[in-house]
């Protein structure tokens, strides 16, 4: 390499700058690096995003003060709303893959991408996956691990897989309601 005692990595940058910029990417999980990490990825308005996140949106919005936890993957047709709390590992992909006869896969076709839309204040819990074409509502709670398959009313406390609603937020003061066996909507 030269006179340059330092080994260049594929990517341009000597050994110690790529481990510096891996162990931002992956491991600095603070307010600061969060901020800057949304900046880096052009968001601004108090966005944080944590480390391993594979956020690839796009020209869409992530609203003022939200929050995309640890390794989660929003890709496509995106957007979220202010003040969201998105745990670690979830994952909202706006695409979906077709069976094609002719090769007996689902390499080939493509669905017609269809937006996923999160609302204001809503929180989707570690593990949560909202399927192509959902919009969740206002101030929802998306319980962990629930797989959100259909669009969720405002205030609405969702849980399992496909998510139903086991209650609701009461909007004048923060309230969990929970519904009764039975009287699910």
């Amino acid at each position: 390499m030269g006179t340059d005692s330092k080994e260049r990595c594929v990517c341009g940058i000597d050994e110690e700058e790529f481990e510096r910029f891996t162990r931002y990417c992956c491991l600095s999980d603070n307010r600061e690096d969060n901020l800057r990490r949304a900046r880096l990825l052009g968001f601004g308005d108090d966005v944080q995003i944590a480390p391993g996140a594979v956020v690839r949106i796009g020209s869409n919005r992530i609203g003022a003060g939200s929050f995309i936890g640890l390794y989660c993957y929003l890709n496509g047709n995106v957007r979220i709303g202010r003040n969201v709390l998105i745990g670690p590992h979830c994952s909202l992909p706006a695409g979906n893959h077709r069976f094609d006869p002719e090769t007996r896969s689902f390499a080939v076709k493509r669905d017609a991408p269809r937006p996923i839309t999160v609302g204001d204040g809503s929180w989707l819990g570690s593990g949560c996956t909202v399927t192509n074409g959902v919009t969740i509502g206002c101030a929802n709670l998306i319980c962990a691990n629930s797989v959100v398959t259909r669009d969720t009313p405002d205030f609405a406390i969702m849980a399992g897989t496909p998510a139903r609603q086991i209650g609701r937020i009461d909007p004048e003061t923060g309230e969990y309601h929970w519904f009764h066996k039975g009287a699910e909507k």
